[in-house]
């Protein structure tokens, strides 16, 4: 007779932890054998300061997604570039450290070995559909691993300060922008 799910012990907490733990490191090591390796490269990519073009597919897949609902999708589709110029001035202005974890987490998102397992899209950013990356970002802000809800909100926060650095995007919401002086 097979025990039903109710009646199997749960997953305790030192288990949980564990779980954590190994996670943790796996997503640190990840980050930094591709930062090590050359599989990041550290320069630029070309017309950015910061942005580097293992960077610019993900983030051009991703920040429609995250931006549905900020304005309509055509006024979202025409401002990505400029909200990817606006992002990677953002980043001229992080602490190094600060830098240096988004770097990571570009990286993470970016190798096809980590990417795959991490977000459920196995394939290249350009050919994940919208709801593929739906489900990865619902799946990263419910997770219980506070590493990747700490990923998640991090994304979020940055293309979405990116978005409304943009004065063409302050009208939607109803800012009529700074006060003359």
């Amino acid at each position: 007779m097979h025990p039903s799910l109710t009646e199997s012990p749960a997953l305790s907490r030192r288990g949980v932890l564990k779980l954590g733990l190994c996670a943790s490191a796996f997503l640190a090591t990840a980050g930094l054998g591709a930062s090590l390796s050359g599989c990041s490269s550290s320069t630029p990519a070309s017309g950015f300061a910061m942005l580097r073009s293992s960077d610019l597919p993900f983030l051009r897949a991703v920040i429609p997604v995250l931006l549905e609902g900020a304005a309509s999708a055509e006024a979202v589709a025409a401002g990505i570039e400029d909200t990817l110029k606006k992002l990677d001035y953002s980043l001229q202005h992080l602490s190094p450290e600060m830098f240096k974890l988004t770097q990571q987490l570009f990286d993470v998102l970016g190798m096809a070995v980590t990417r795959g397992p991490l977000t459920g899209i196995w394939g290249s950013w350009e050919n994940a559909s919208a709801e593929q990356i739906r489900n990865f970002l619902h799946r990263w802000e419910n997770s219980y691993l506070n590493l990747l809800r700490m990923g998640q909100g991090s994304l979020l926060k940055l293309v979405i300060m990116a978005w409304y650095f943009r004065p063409t995007s302050w009208a939607h919401c109803g800012y009529p922008g700074p006060p003359t002086i």
